[in-house]
C-alpha cells in the first residue's frame, strides 16, 4: 500500500520552530517531487513549499519565505520541512503530497497522486 505519512506537528508559541517529516512507505521518493501544502478551518488549501526530486528545484509561498525550509533525503525517503519563527497565521493542518511533476506541484494548483493524512501545526500568540 502506497502510503506518506506526515510527523512532527504540535502546538507551539508565536516564535518557536518545528520540524515536519513526510515519510513514504510502499514505493519510493526519489523519482517524485514533493510538496507541503496547509488548510486553516475555513481557509482554501494553500501551497507552503516543493521541492524536486533531486532537491535542485524548490519553491516557497510568499507567506513562509526566510522562515522555512524544505530538503529531502532520498536515502531516507523522507522529505522534511523546518519551520522557524511561527506565527499564529501558520496554525492549519499541513499535508505532503507526491507529484512526478515538480512544475506541476509548484502551481499550487496541481492534482498530486499521492497524499498524506495530514498533522496539525497550532501556534499559540
Amino acid at each position: 500500500q502506497l502510503q506518506l505519512v506526515e510527523s512532527g506537528g504540535g502546538l507551539v508559541q508565536s516564535g518557536g520552530s518545528l520540524r515536519l517529516s513526510c515519510a513514504a512507505s510502499g514505493f519510493t521518493l526519489d523519482a517524485l517531487a514533493i510538496g507541503w501544502f496547509r488548510q486553516a478551518p475555513g481557509k482554501e488549501r494553500e501551497g507552503v513549499s516543493c521541492i524536486s526530486s533531486r532537491g535542485t528545484n524548490i519553491k516557497y509561498a510568499d507567506s513562509v519565505k526566510g522562515r522555512f525550509s524544505i530538503w529531502r533525503d532520498n536515502a531516507r525517503n523522507t522529505v522534511f520541512l523546518q519551520m522557524n519563527s511561527l506565527k499564529p497565521e501558520d496554525t492549519a493542518v499541513y499535508y505532503c503530497a507526491a507529484d512526478v511533476s515538480f512544475v506541476a506541484l509548484a502551481t499550487w494548483s496541481s492534482r498530486p497522486a499521492h497524499w498524506g493524512q495530514g498533522t496539525q501545526v497550532t501556534v499559540s500568540s
